[in-house]
């Protein structure tokens, strides 16, 4: 329950942080500073706090929970300003970039990282050892957020989302206590967080396994747009036919020099020889290879790259309705046609609520198309709308997240983000 009842100060909300134990750098409107760090790398949102405060430690983070509610204002939490939908106007702002650890336990095959973590840090951490992380496309994405959203990345076929390989979190609650997340300690919020976002809590610590992948066959190779339609009708073929260590995407995109191709990527966790038997059917109706190439390399060097999601949905097939919609369009949107399934779609028991695992494709486009079918299905991180976050659950995971968000948020204290209500 908070105490405030007329909007407070600024002068009052520091006060407050300094007498709950707040000992990071506290950002006010004015200073240069405040405006670098409030900005979100969405260039739609400008969230205007009532501070911004750099926290450095857990209890740091404690402060602000703390801080905000007795003054009865709200509260968000940003590392790379990736996952920043919602802005944070009139509230507090709290910024974790600092809390950057990361540790790397070989013998176990765990990384233990900070909210303020970049997967580019752990992926060259991990390589030393021979290991992988189930990281995105861009090694600047923080960590914390991409995991609890689900984190589909170029191992996921193989290996699950990002979400599933979490083993351990230490969250800080709507009440500002400090807490572990297990299977052995607060297992409901355990399940919860791993693809349930920051609905819960404030996560200061993620604990997560690692992978025995130190090269890849990757890369990207570009085909004349000619052989769009084809490409496509073959690709939903050759799909069902791959192993989980093939990871693939048709993109519909521009060559630099502006010319219209097809982009097919790849990622297979495996020999290039094997990569490249599997690739032939798929890049036989391809033609003449315009540019790009694909290579043995290390999967910390992997720059696979993505397509922001202005429309998203999730497909089961690819009918020749929607390849002829997609092919055809004059005004020339680029497309991303990702495989997903293998290991998605079957998780571990005990996986956490992660949405629409039994599709069998994404399809992710880089402006609004309103006239394609639309499932209506949706996956947190690729989440335009974070008013549309229940769309991207399972009707039995978002009925027990709400049950979880009863338990350890019931007045939708955290609510700045893909919010799920009680």
């Amino acid at each position: 329950m908070t105490t405030q009842t007329v909007a407070p100060e600024t002068s009052d909300v520091v006060a407050g942080l300094l007498g709950a134990g707040f000992n990071g750098v506290i950002r006010r409107p004015g200073e240069a500073e405040y405006d670098v760090q409030r900005k979100s790398v969405i260039p739609t949102v400008d969230s205007r706090p009532l501070v911004v405060v750099e926290a450095f430690a857990r209890t740091d983070v404690q402060a602000a929970v703390r801080t905000a509610r007795a003054y009865g204002v709200p509260i968000a939490v940003q590392a790379t300003g990736h996952g920043t939908r919602v802005p944070a106007d009139g509230g507090i702002l709290v910024k974790t970039t600092a809390m950057a650890s990361v540790l790397i336990d070989p013998e176990r095959r765990i990384a233990k990282v900070g909210p303020g973590a970049r997967w580019g840090a752990v992926l060259d951490a991990a390589r030393q050892f021979g290991l992988a992380p189930l990281s995105g496309s861009h090694r600047d994405v923080g960590v914390t957020g991409y995991t609890l959203g689900g984190g589909v990345g170029w191992l996921a076929r193989k290996y699950g989302f990002a979400a599933d390989s979490v083993i351990r979190a230490e969250v800080v609650t709507a009440d500002g206590r400090f807490v572990t997340a297990s299977t052995d300690h607060h297992p409901d919020l355990f399940w919860a967080i791993r693809g349930g976002t920051g609905n819960f809590g404030i996560v200061t610590s993620l604990e997560f396994r690692l992978y025995p992948v130190r090269q890849v066959h990757a890369g990207i190779a570009y085909y004349g747009i000619d052989r769009a339609a084809d490409i496509l009708r073959r690709y939903r073929e050759w799909t069902t036919t791959v192993p989980n260590e093939l990871s693939t995407a048709v993109v519909l995109t521009k060559l630099d020099d502006g010319r219209r191709a097809v982009a097919i990527k790849v990622m297979y966790a495996g020999a290039a020889d094997v990569a490249e038997h599997l690739l032939k059917p798929l890049f036989e109706v391809a033609g003449p290879r315009l540019a790009g190439e694909l290579r043995t390399i290390e999967y910390a060097d992997a720059a696979m790259g993505g397509t922001p999601a202005r429309h998203l949905d999730f497909l089961d097939e690819l009918p020749d309705t929607l390849i002829e919609a997609l092919t055809t369009d004059e005004n020339a949107p680029t497309v991303e046609i990702r495989h997903w399934g293998g290991a998605m779609a079957h998780p571990g028991p005990g996986a956490g609520p992660v949405g629409h695992r039994g599709a069998s494709y994404s399809l992710i486009v880089d402006r609004e198309m309103p006239h394609l079918p639309n499932s209506g299905r949706t996956f947190v991180n690729f989440l335009g709308d974070p008013g549309r976050a229940d769309t991207a659950y399972a009707p039995a995971d978002l009925q027990r997240l709400r049950q979880v968000k009863r338990a350890y948020d019931p007045a939708n204290f955290f609510h700045l983000n893909a919010n799920l209500k009680p």
